[in-house]
C-alpha cells in the first residue's frame, strides 16, 4: 500500500458566512425532533436518555439491526483505568448489569463475580441493559434501525449556520426519509455527520514534531518497553487497525466450532508457525532472549510441552488476548504480544472516508481474516500438535449473535475522523504536569475519564522490527475533558461526541466507550438547554450545563475521596474545577490551616473569616461555595 506521508485534513466546504444552503434528498413525510442523533451507539443511547431526562424528543438512527455499538458485540471488558473516574449514566449501566446477573443468578454465583461488579458483561446482556434503559423513555426516544446515514452534501440542509434537515437512507425499503430537529448529533464511530456537515477533521497521524506527544508519528515500540529502531516520529495517512471483539467459550454445551471460511488464505498466517515454535512476541522480555532458548523451546513443544519463553502465549492466548466474561466466555481482542493476531492493519486504512458499500466489503474481510486466522491455529499440520489441541478447546459462543452466525455485527472503529472542533485535545491533557500531580484542569469540564495513551497498529508485519508499527501505549493519570472537544465551530446545532476533537495520541484515549458514554450525556443536556435557551451550543452557560450534569451523577472532576453519593459532592465538583483542590483527595474533614484560608480567600477574592484550630476544609469551602453562588446570582439579576 502507498503511503501518503500527510495528514489528511477536509476543509469545510460550506460558507457559513454568506448562509449556503446544501439541500436535503427529496423525501415524502419530514418528521420532527428535538434531537436527531445518527448512531446508536452507546453515546447515542446516552445522549437520548439524558436529553429525556430534560423533557426532550430524541431521533435515534441505527444503521444496523441492532443498538448498543461495540459493548453489545464483544467488547465486555470495559476499558477504563480507574474505576469511578466517569459515573453519571455509565455507572448506572454498570449497575444494571450487576443487578441483571444478581437478579438472574444470585448474589454469590460464579456469573455475578465474573462480571466484576458489572464491569464485565456478555454481548447480549449488555444489549438487553441498553434496551432497557432506552424503554424507560419511550414517550421520548425514538429508535429506527437499518436507517443509512451517507457522508454526502446532499443528505444535509444547512442554513445560517444550522442544520435545519437530513435525509437517511431506509435499508429496508431503500427509500429516502427524511428528518428534522433542533439539535443533531454525531454519535457514530466514523464521524460521517460531521463530515456531511463540511467539518474540518483529520485522519491519520501526527508526526511528533506538531504537539511533541509521545508516540506521535512512526514508532516502532516494544509491548511494555521502549521504542526501538525504525521511529522516525514522522507523520503519515496511517490509521490504527480494527478488528472485532470476538466472543469465544471453552464450554463444549454452548460452542460452536471454528469452520474453514470461504476466501480462506493459508500464506496470511504461516509467519506464525515460527513464533509458536520459538516463542518469539513481541514483548520487552525478548530482549533477554537468546537464539538457544529459542531452540531449546522447539525441542520442548516437539516432545508434546508448551512454550518456556518468558512472556509467550499460550494455545487460544497465542492469537487473541483473553478476558473472562460470565457463563464461561471471553472478551477476545488482539493479542498485543504477536505479531499476528486479530487486527488487521493498513487494510482498514480508507475507512473512515469510504461509503457503506467499501466497508461492509471490509467488514467480510475481516471476519474470514478472524475465522481463518483461528482455523489455521487449531488445524494447520505444521503447529506443534500440543499447540493446535490447548486452541482447539475454544469456540464461538452459541447463544450470542444468533443472526450473524454467532460472530459480531460491529467492527471495532478504534478511530475515525477527527473533527477539529473548540478544543483540540492532544496527549499534554491526559498526562501530569508533573509527577504525581493531575493533568491540566478543564474549567469547561463535561466528565473525567482514564485510560493510556493507547494505539494499535497501522502496518502489517516488517522483517528486523520489534512490533508492528504504531502499536504503543503511555500511561496517563485522570484527566478532565472539556466541552469544546464536540462543538463544532462551524455548525450551531451540531454536536460531535464521538469523533470528537483531537491528535491521533490524545483521541487513543478518550475513544473508549465509558467516555463516549459520558460525553453522549454531556451532548443531551447541552442540547436540552440550548433548545430551552435559544442559544448556540458553545454559548451555554457553563455552570448551568455542569450542574445539570452533577444533578445527572456525573463527575467532571475525580477526587479519591468524594464519590456522586456524597452530600458534598456537589460543592466539591465546581470548587475543584475552579482550582480550590488540586490535590486527588479532597480532604474534607481535615482542619484548615492559616495558609490555605489565605490561599483561598485569595482565589476568590473573599475575606472570610476562620479559626484554624475549630473548622475543617468542609466548613470553608462550603461557605466559600456558597458566597461565590451568591454573588454569581447578584451578577446575574443585575444583567452582568
Amino acid at each position: 500500500m502507498n503511503i501518503v506521508p500527510l495528514k489528511i485534513k477536509l476543509l469545510l466546504f460550506v460558507s457559513i458566512a454568506f448562509c449556503t444552503v446544501v439541500k436535503a434528498q427529496p423525501g415524502t413525510d419530514v418528521k420532527k425532533y428535538d434531537l436527531v442523533i445518527v448512531g446508536g451507539t452507546p453515546a447515542g443511547i446516552m445522549t437520548a436518555i439524558s436529553s429525556a431526562r430534560l423533557g426532550k424528543t430524541s431521533l435515534i438512527l441505527e444503521r444496523t439491526s441492532h443498538v448498543g455499538g461495540l459493548p453489545a458485540n464483544g467488547l465486555g471488558a470495559t476499558d477504563i483505568a480507574t474505576r469511578g473516574a466517569t459515573t453519571g449514566l455509565f455507572t448506572e449501566f454498570v449497575e444494571r448489569v450487576k443487578k441483571y446477573y444478581t437478579d438472574k443468578y444470585g448474589a454469590s454465583s460464579e456469573q455475578v463475580k465474573a462480571c466484576s461488579d458489572g464491569y464485565h458483561f456478555e454481548p447480549s446482556v449488555a444489549e438487553i441493559i441498553f434496551g432497557q434503559m432506552l424503554a424507560e423513555h419511550t414517550n421520548k426516544i425514538t429508535v429506527l434501525k437499518m436507517r443509512q446515514f451517507d457522508a454526502e452534501p446532499q443528505n444535509i440542509q444547512i442554513a445560517n449556520g444550522k442544520i435545519s434537515r437530513i435525509s437517511i437512507l431506509n435499508r429496508e425499503t431503500k427509500k429516502s426519509e427524511n428528518y428534522e430537529g433542533a439539535v443533531f448529533i454525531d454519535a457514530t464511530y466514523e464521524g460521517d455527520l460531521g463530515a456531511a456537515a463540511s467539518i474540518p477533521f483529520r485522519v491519520g497521524r501526527e508526526g511528533k514534531s506538531e504537539f511533541n506527544e509521545p508516540g506521535a508519528g512512526r514508532v516502532y515500540k516494544y509491548w511494555q518497553g521502549g521504542e526501538g529502531e525504525g521511529s522516525t516520529y514522522q507523520a503519515d495517512n496511517a490509521v490504527q487497525s480494527y478488528n472485532y471483539r470476538i466472543c469465544l467459550t471453552n464450554d463444549p454445551s454452548n460452542s460452536v466450532p471454528i469452520e474453514k471460511p470461504l476466501k480462506y488464505n493459508r500464506d496470511e498466517y504461516v509467519s506464525m508457525i515460527e513464533d509458536v515454535w520459538t516463542g518469539n512476541h513481541t514483548g520487552v522480555q525478548m530482549k533477554q532472549i537468546t537464539t538457544a532458548m529459542m531452540e531449546d523451546n522447539r525441542k520442548t513443544l516437539a516432545n508434546g510441552g508448551v512454550t518456556k519463553i518468558p512472556g509467550d502465549r499460550w494455545g487460544i492466548g497465542k492469537i487473541t488476548n483473553m478476558v473472562t466474561l460470565p457463563n464461561h466466555k471471553t472478551d477476545g481482542n488482539n493479542q498485543h504480544m504477536s505479531f499476528i493476531s486479530t487486527d488487521l492493519p493498513e487494510e482498514n486504512w480508507p475507512w473512515p472516508t469510504s461509503g457503506w458499500a467499501w466497508r461492509d466489503a471490509f467488514a467480510q474481510r475481516l471476519k474470514e481474516y478472524t475465522l481463518g486466522l483461528i482455523y489455521f491455529a487449531q488445524n494447520e499440520k505444521e503447529l506443534p500438535e500440543s499447540f493446535r489441541k490447548a486452541t482447539k478447546e475454544w469456540g464461538l459462543a452459541k447463544d450470542e449473535y444468533n443472526d450473524n452466525e454467532h460472530f459480531p455485527r460491529q467492527v471495532y472503529i478504534r478511530e475515525g475522523r477527527r473533527f477539529e472542533a473548540m478544543y483540540f485535545f492532544t496527549a499534554r491533557d491526559a498526562t501530569p504536569v508533573s509527577p504525581g500531580k493531575r493533568p491540566p484542569v478543564h474549567p469547561s469540564s463535561v466528565t473525567a475519564s482514564h485510560y493510556a495513551l493507547d494505539s494499535h497498529a497501522v502496518r502489517k508485519r516488517e522483517p528486523g522490527k520489534i512490533h508492528l508499527d504504531g502499536f504503543i501505549s503511555y500511561p496517563t493519570a485522570v484527566y478532565t475533558v472539556p466541552l469544546g472537544v464536540m462543538i463544532p465551530k462551524q455548525v450551531d446545532n451540531l454536536i460531535l461526541p464521538v469523533p470528537v476533537s483531537g491528535s491521533h495520541i490524545g483521541f487513543s484515549t478518550i475513544r473508549m466507550e465509558p467516555c463516549w458514554m459520558a460525553l453522549g450525556q454531556a451532548a443531551g443536556i447541552a442540547a436540552s438547554l440550548a433548545i430551552d435557551n435559544h442559544t448556540r451550543i458553545r454559548d451555554i452557560k457553563n455552570d448551568q450545563l455542569q450542574g445539570a450534569l452533577i444533578d445527572q451523577k456525573a463527575t467532571l472532576i475525580y477526587y479519591k475521596d468524594v464519590n456522586p453519593s456524597s452530600p458534598d459532592f456537589k460543592m466539591v465538583q465546581f470548587m475543584g474545577l475552579k482550582g480550590y483542590l488540586p490535590a486527588w483527595e479532597a480532604n474534607l474533614d481535615a482542619p484548615v490551616d492559616k495558609k490555605q484560608i489565605a490561599s483561598w480567600n485569595k482565589l476568590s477574592g473573599l475575606k472570610i473569616k476562620f479559626t484554624s484550630d475549630t473548622s475543617t476544609r468542609r466548613e470553608m469551602l462550603t461557605n466559600l461555595y456558597k458566597s461565590l453562588n451568591k454573588i454569581k446570582s447578584t451578577r446575574s439579576k443585575n444583567g452582568f
